[in-house]
């Protein structure tokens, strides 16, 4: 099939940094966070390398990958796509506390 391109889903948790400048869950109000789920897309930008990788959102939201998952090209549209992958990687400490919620 012409254009077919493999599509991953990559479960994340969004990010940010602290006054430090290091990379932290982002929160809620009670200091509680999710896990999410994008997939690659036709015009994702960069490449996978490896777990705790951090990639942008179509929304500019940083995200860093705590799981990934391949998806059959015909079901691609039930994850939204991610812009693109960036060369960061966050600490494991940060990725094991991400991956306890899975």
């Amino acid at each position: 099939m012409k254009g077919k391109y493999e599509v991953f889903q990559y479960i994340g948790v969004p990010i940010e940094t602290n006054d430090s400048g290091q990379y932290q869950i982002k929160t809620d109000e009670q200091g509680d966070f999710k896990l999410h789920s994008w997939r690659t897309g036709k015009h994702t930008k960069g490449k996978y390398k490896q777990i705790g990788q951090i990639f942008l959102t179509e929304n500019n939201l940083l995200v860093a990958i705590v799981k990934v998952n391949p998806v059959a090209f015909k079901d691609r549209h039930t994850y939204t796509p991610l812009q693109r992958f960036t060369s960061e990687v966050v600490s494991s400490q940060l990725v094991e506390k991400a991956q306890a919620k899975i």
